[in-house]
C-alpha cells in the first residue's frame, strides 16, 4: 500500500538555538537522525523526507526561550520559501508579542498556512482573552490552529495548560475554526481528547510524539473516527521513517491509514 504522506508536526532545527536538555532528549529518542539534526540543512532534510515517503511536512516555529528554544516564524518562512513540500506555520507567544494579532496578520501576509499555539511551553492558558483575536483571525482567514495538548517533561513547562478540555470551549466559540490537538492529550488526557474530537466537527488530533504501536490503546476508536486523526512525528523527537513503518503495521483498515496519513491533513490545510 503506497500512500503519499503528510507529516503534520515537524520542528525547525537550528544549531545552538535549542536548550541542551532538548537536544539530549532528541538524541536519546532518535539517535539515527541526530547527525542530520547537528548538520541541519534544507537540502538534506528534503532528501530525508523523500527517502521516508513524505510529500508534505508542516514546519513549526516555537518561541519558548525559557523552556525549549526561540525559533521565530520568520526563520521558518525563510526555510520553507520556494519549496512546495514544506508548509510553514506561525507561532505567536502572547507573553512575548506586544501586538499578537498584528504579528499573526503579518505572518499570514507572508505566507503561513496555520498557527501553532504552545500554551505548555509558552506558559499561558489557551482561554486567555489575548488569544481570542488570533482565533478569530484564523477562522476568518481559513487557516487551522494547532494546540499542544498534553504534558511536557522540559523545565519550565506548565502542564495544566495542556488539558484538551480547554480546547473544547474554543471549538464551541469558533465553530468554523479548524483545530488540531497535537499529541492527543499525551500523558493524562487521551480519552478526553478523543471525546472532544468526536463531538466537535472542527476538532482533530495529531498523533505526533506518541509511539505508534500504542495508538489503539490510547485511542480505541481510531478506526471509527478515522476522519478525525492526522499523522505527525514530532521530528526530530522520532524517526519519520520508523514512525511510518510502525503506523502502517497497525491492525486498522487501509482506508483508515490513508485518511490519517494523508487525506485528513490535506483537508485541514486546504491544499
Amino acid at each position: 500500500m503506497k500512500i503519499k504522506i503528510v507529516d503534520f508536526h515537524v520542528h525547525f532545527v537550528k544549531s545552538g538555538r535549542w536548550h541542551p536538555w532538548v537536544m539530549d532528549w532528541w538524541k536519546r529518542l532518535n539517535p539515527d537522525d541526530f547527525g542530520l539534526v547537528e548538520n541541519f540543512t534544507r537540502e538534506a532534510f528534503i532528501r530525508y523526507l523523500e527517502e521516508s515517503g513524505v510529500e508534505f511536512a508542516v514546519i513549526l516555529p516555537e518561541r519558548a526561550p525559557q523552556t525549549t528554544c526561540d525559533i521565530t516564524t520568520e526563520e521558518v518562512l525563510d526555510f520553507c520559501r520556494g519549496e512546495m513540500r514544506l508548509i510553514p506555520f506561525s507561532n505567536v507567544n502572547i507573553n512575548i508579542s506586544t501586538y499578537p494579532h498584528r504579528e499573526l496578520e503579518e505572518h499570514i501576509k507572508m505566507g503561513v498556512k496555520g498557527l501553532k499555539m504552545h500554551p505548555v511551553h509558552e506558559r499561558f492558558s489557551p482561554l486567555d482573552k489575548r488569544c481570542y483575536p488570533l482565533y478569530y483571525i484564523c477562522e476568518k482567514s481559513g487557516i487551522p490552529v494547532m494546540f499542544h495538548t498534553g504534558t511536557s517533561i522540559f523545565p519550565g513547562a506548565c502542564n495544566s495548560f495542556g488539558d484538551p478540555k480547554l480546547i473544547d470551549e474554543i471549538a464551541s466559540d469558533f465553530p468554523e475554526l479548524r483545530i488540531v490537538m497535537s499529541h492527543g492529550g499525551r500523558g493524562f488526557w487521551y480519552k478526553d481528547a478523543q471525546f472532544i474530537a468526536r463531538i466537535r466537527k472542527n476538532v482533530y488530533i495529531d498523533i505526533s510524539g506518541l509511539p505508534p504501536h500504542r495508538l489503539l490503546d490510547y485511542f480505541p476508536e481510531l478506526e471509527r473516527l478515522k476522519s478525525k486523526f492526522v499523522f505527525g512525528t514530532d521530528w526530530p523527537g522520532a524517526s519519520i521513517r520508523k514512525s511510518i513503518e510502525a503506523f502502517m503495521a497497525l491492525p486498522i483498515s487501509g482506508a483508515a491509514k490513508e485518511a490519517v496519513l494523508r487525506e485528513n491533513a490535506l483537508k485541514i490545510l486546504d491544499v
